[in-house]
């Protein structure tokens, strides 16, 4: 084999591995966003002393 044919296999790999960087960092802040918004939607709990209504 010559070295051109080789050269191919150095490039795929670096773009499989910026590829995969980039789905590990979408997929962090897609977490981080959820845990975020989560937190904000979560219900508040009632006061200890709820006042009594009739």
């Amino acid at each position: 084999m010559t070295k051109k044919s080789d050269n191919w296999t150095g490039k795929a790999a670096m773009a499989g591995a910026a590829i995969g960087s980039a789905a590990i960092a979408a997929a962090l802040l897609y977490t981080s966003r959820r845990k975020e918004r989560a937190e904000k939607a979560a219900p508040k709990a009632p006061p200890v002393d709820a006042p009594e209504t009739d």
